[in-house]
């Protein structure tokens, strides 16, 4: 790592928004701890990226399902005395099924990666942001955090975990030099519906979903101007704004007919 350059931290790197948020970063003469469980894929990305952008990158293959993972990233960065300047918090899948049926340790795999290794990372990382009073962390909520989903309980519910969390900390973090963004993207084309069983359902298929580097860049910028959230898309934006006034019952129904 070049001590004269900013350093992020993207987990799940390998594909998707990630993906897309690490050429940003990179775009802009970042240096890039890059983690995902596929260190095949990451290495390709940070050999593509250093080609193309002249940083420096560091690969920490990570299974975020795992307790402990998170923590352990963080020791290995401090052995090698990698100071983190941007930390943005992208790994997270889904399930969908009624939560009856649904595979328990899956879930419970889910709820480690959506919200114990974000909050963990976050934990870990944001007390030198603060004393060095500069830092960025980006979270990848949903517009799932805006209300119940069901036939996707547990996934909407860490969504929403993500988004209050990050509001709480980011009105916590005022005035500190540190800004937290909750990024809650709609629909987005990447291996995500496929993993959550969602390629069939109303959702990925009532209109076209957003792309994973329209999504990232919106994120970004939002990141960069310390904005608390971000919904890219106007038609997720209307979406997430009509819940507010919308009887609970009401929205409950409606999002269960879009997941089946």
């Amino acid at each position: 790592m070049n001590s004269s350059r900013n350093t992020a931290l993207i987990t799940g790197a390998s594909s998707g928004i990630g993906l897309e948020l690490a050429n940003l970063f990179a775009r802009d003469g970042n240096d890039l701890v890059l983690v995902a469980r596929n260190e095949g894929r990451l290495r390709q990305l940070a050999s593509q990226l250093e080609g193309e952008f002249g940083i420096a990158t560091r690969v920490l293959a990570a299974d975020l399902a795992k307790p402990h993972a998170a923590q352990e990233l963080v020791m290995t960065l401090n052995v090698h005395e990698v100071t983190i300047d941007a930390l943005v918090n992208n790994a997270g899948f889904g399930l969908s099924g009624p939560f009856v049926a649904t595979d328990l340790d899956k879930e419970l795999e889910m709820i480690q990666v959506n919200i114990v290794a974000l909050t963990e990372l976050t934990k870990l990382l944001l007390p030198g942001m603060v004393a060095r009073r500069s830092g960025r962390i980006l979270n990848l909520a949903s517009t799932a955090a805006f209300q119940p989903g069901p036939l996707m309980a547990v996934y909407y519910a860490t969504k929403a975990y993500v988004l209050s969390f990050s509001e709480a900390i980011a009105d916590e973090l005022r005035d500190s030099g540190v800004t937290v963004t909750a990024l809650c993207p709609g629909p987005t084309d990447t291996g995500f519906a496929v993993a959550a069983r969602l390629e069939s359902s109303r959702l990925f298929n009532m209109a076209k979903p957003m792309s994973s580097a329209a999504v990232a860049r919106v994120g970004y910028e939002a990141m960069k101007r310390g904005k608390r959230v971000v919904i890219p898309g106007m038609r997720n934006k209307l979406l997430a704004q009509s819940i507010r006034v919308t009887p609970r019952r009401m929205v409950t129904t409606f999002v269960r007919k879009l997941q089946e």
